[in-house]
């Protein structure tokens, strides 16, 4: 076990009566997030003298500055107006998932099998059902309902509770695991109008804002928590996430994975999503994903669209203080342009090798994380300001945003064959970058593994590049769909899993 602790995703899973909760280990290193900086304005009271008064100059007009609260009496005012406002848009949410329980012991037993041969009825896997409890946030008055992936991944069954106490049976219109975000929708409303929450715009949070947590912690119940923000920007978090996390100390628990993070003005602010604990349960870090990435989601998955993001087409690194120097930055900050894809938009746009970004839009980039980000809150057809560092110089280039290469859609096998049950997606450029592959690789990814399908059954997981079935490329999904359905005696396939190329024979 770490001695930093332990990182938890705050979904809650409920198998039969017992509660279940699922850790997965934290870095060594603690999250290393960079605050926002925010500028704060300084007010220089009058000053007597024995000849004249001389007042500060009244400051340039810009957005009202936060200031704490300048009595006892506002010190003691309740949450509560906020709190009835806002309550009614957050809901219980239950997902059941159905997987095929273990095999009997006896099941390979020599002598058992003279009696039961292969092990009839009662020596079969039997289907076992769990469930999951999370929280979502209702963001359109139609019953559209933002949550997080891992509280329904897998789900063959999902269904919200509101606050009033009605259920609902909802459909999945949208999940994307990139973000941990997924897209609810009320299959039948029943001619019920649902209490939506606004977004806010998360960047104008700053470190020691007020914000109240809602969810459903351990399944006793719809809970308020507030707290301030403790950092903005946090990364380490969750590894295959965009990380730019805002953690509060606002009490969040197992449960609350989906819930909402709300400001004073009843605004969702961000999405809560996971908590570091050692124990199981609230130690004051917690985090939430951003309004600003939380809201095109939710836009996507309203308007029935696709979640399609724009691609840059470079791979990039934190700046050191070594690389910093040589590069005659002075500090270090930025994301480095270390390699581009060939063709792909940054070079078409002339970036080059070597190339530091400094900010997107007037938002400093402090890390390569940071630049991930700002770019996917932003639709595909936009335009982006980016300020760059090159040979000495700022300079600044106003690009248009484009969609990655297109792959063709992802291609799942059915039917009879060994490879039943593989959704594999053509690897791409874009694809390329994304699981560390270089920018010409050839091949097809297994994006999902069905649980208990032959492709399971014969070890397949989801990562594995697939380069040959029976020495024949598999270049593109498509390809690689008609091969899997072929009939062969034998099947000779070449993976990489790891890094590592395994080659392996398999019966037809």
């Amino acid at each position: 076990m770490s001695s930093k602790g332990w990182f938890m995703a705050l979904a809650g899973a409920v198998v039969g009566a017992a509660a279940v909760i699922g850790y997965a280990e934290l870095s060594s290193r603690p999250p290393t997030g960079v605050p926002a900086s925010a500028a704060v304005a300084t007010v220089t009271a009058p000053v007597q003298t024995a000849q004249a008064t001389v007042t500060a100059p009244a400051p340039a007009e810009t957005a009202p500055t936060k200031a704490p609260p300048p009595s006892r009496t506002e010190m003691q005012m309740s949450f509560a107006p906020v709190v009835k406002a806002v309550t009614p848009s957050v809901v219980n949410v239950y997902a059941t998932t159905i997987s095929q329980g273990a095999s009997s012991p006896f099941l390979n037993d020599p002598f058992f099998q003279q009696f039961f041969g292969n092990g009839g009825p009662f020596m079969q896997s039997r289907p076992q059902k769990s469930q999951s409890l999370g929280s979502g946030v209702i963001v359109d008055g139609a019953g559209v309902i933002l949550t997080n992936h891992h509280v329904i991944d897998g789900a063959t069954d999902i269904r919200v509770a509101t606050n009033d106490g009605q259920e609902y049976a909802v459909d999945l219109v949208l999940d994307d695991p990139k973000t941990d975000l997924a897209v609810l929708r009320v299959k039948d409303p029943k001619g019920a109008s649902f209490p939506a929450l606004s977004f806010a715009d998360s960047d104008q949070l700053e470190v020691g804002d007020l914000v109240l947590a809602i969810g459903n912690p351990f399944g006793v119940g719809q809970t308020v928590t507030s707290g301030i923000v403790s950092a903005l920007a946090r990364t380490g978090v969750e590894s295959d996430n965009y990380e730019f996390f805002i953690q509060t100390d606002a009490a969040i628990n197992p449960g609350n994975s989906g819930g909402a993070l709300v400001d004073l003005s009843g605004h969702l602010v961000g999405i809560n999503t996971a908590i570091v604990s050692r124990s199981g349960g609230s130690v004051g870090i917690g985090f939430a994903i951003p309004a600003n990435m939380a809201k095109l989601v939710a836009e996507t998955g309203i308007a029935g669209g696709a979640l399609v993001r724009p691609w840059f087409g470079a791979r990039m690194q934190a700046v050191t203080a070594d690389l910093a120097d040589s590069l005659g930055l002075g500090q270090a900050r930025g994301a480095l342009i270390s390699e581009l894809a060939p063709g792909g938009p940054a070079q078409q746009d002339g970036f080059q090798d070597g190339d530091v970004i400094l900010s997107v839009d007037g938002f400093a980039i402090e890390q390569p994380s940071a630049f991930d980000f700002r770019l996917a809150t932003k639709p595909v057809g936009a335009t982006a300001d980016i300020k760059f560092f090159r040979g000495g110089k700022t300079q600044d280039k106003v690009v248009t945003l484009v969609a990655p290469p297109d792959g063709g859609k992802p291609v799942t096998v059915s039917g009879n064959t060994r490879f039943s049950g593989t959704t594999v997606e053509t690897v791409t450029a874009a694809v390329a970058q994304e699981l560390g592959l270089p920018y010409d690789a050839r091949a097809v990814v297994v994006r999902k593994v069905e649980a208990g399908s032959p492709a399971d059954d014969m070890g397949l997981r989801a990562g594995d590049l697939i380069l040959s079935l029976n020495g024949q490329n598999t270049a593109d999904a498509e390809t690689f769909g008609k091969l899997a359905n072929d009939r062969p005696r034998s099947w000779s396939v070449v993976l990489q899993r790891g890094g590592r190329t395994i080659r392996a024979e398999v019966s037809g």
